[in-house]
C-alpha cells in the first residue's frame, strides 16, 4: 500500500474537526461526538427537511421585497401577492417544521447539540411570526402599512438567525449529511 502524500493527509484533517473527533479529551465533547446524526426521516437517504426548508425562506424573503414594492408604489397588486406568499410561507414554515421535529426527536445525536435546539426554537418562532404575518394580511389587509411590514422585516430577522443555526448543525456537526467513503 503506497503511503499518502501530505495533500490527502491535510484533506483528511479538514474533514474531521478536532471538536467533533471521538478522540476528543473532555468526555461530554467525545459521547455527543460518537452519537449518529443520520437523517431518519428521508426519501432515499435525502433528508425532508432539507428539502422543504428552502420555500418558506425564499418566501419570507419575498415577502419582505413586496412590502417594500407596496410601500414604494401604493399598487393594491403588491398586497394581494404578499398574501400569498406568507401564506405560502407558513404554510410551508409548518411542513418543514414537522420534519425537523420528528428529525429532531427521532435522532438522539440530533437531540443532544445545543445547535439543535437554538435551531428549533429559532425556526418555530419564525413560524409563529409567518402565521401571525398570514392572519394580519388575510383578516386586516390595510394593516400591511406599518404592522405588516414590521412583521415582515422581523421574520426575515428570525430566517437568517434560524438558518445560521441550521448551518451550523450541516456544517459543523455534519447532521443530515451522507458521508461518502470514496476519496
Amino acid at each position: 500500500m503506497a503511503k499518502p502524500d501530505s495533500e490527502e493527509i491535510e484533506v483528511e484533517r479538514e474533514e474531521t474537526p478536532p471538536e467533533a473527533s471521538s478522540s476528543h479529551a473532555n468526555p461530554t465533547i467525545r459521547a455527543v461526538a460518537d452519537q449518529d446524526i443520520g437523517s431518519a426521516i428521508a426519501v432515499a437517504g435525502h433528508p425532508i427537511h432539507a428539502m422543504l426548508v428552502h420555500f418558506p425562506i425564499a418566501l419570507v424573503i419575498c415577502t419582505l421585497g413586496v412590502d417594500g414594492l407596496y410601500w414604494i408604489t401604493g399598487d393594491p397588486f403588491w398586497v394581494r401577492v404578499g398574501l400569498w406568499s406568507t401564506g405560502f410561507a407558513f404554510a410551508f414554515g409548518i411542513l418543514a417544521s414537522v420534519a425537523g421535529t420528528l428529525e429532531l426527536l427521532a435522532v438522539p445525536g440530533i437531540r443532544v447539540r445545543v445547535a439543535s435546539w437554538n435551531h428549533a426554537i429559532a425556526a418555530m418562532t419564525l413560524v409563529a411570526v409567518a402565521g401571525a404575518n398570514f392572519g394580519l394580511r388575510l383578516n386586516v389587509p390595510e394593516a400591511v402599512l406599518p404592522h405588516g411590514l414590521m412583521l415582515s422585516f422581523l421574520a426575515a430577522i428570525l430566517t437568517a438567525l434560524a438558518g445560521w443555526h441550521g448551518g451550523k448543525l450541516v456544517f459543523d456537526h455534519g447532521v443530515g449529511l451522507i458521508i461518502s467513503t470514496k476519496q
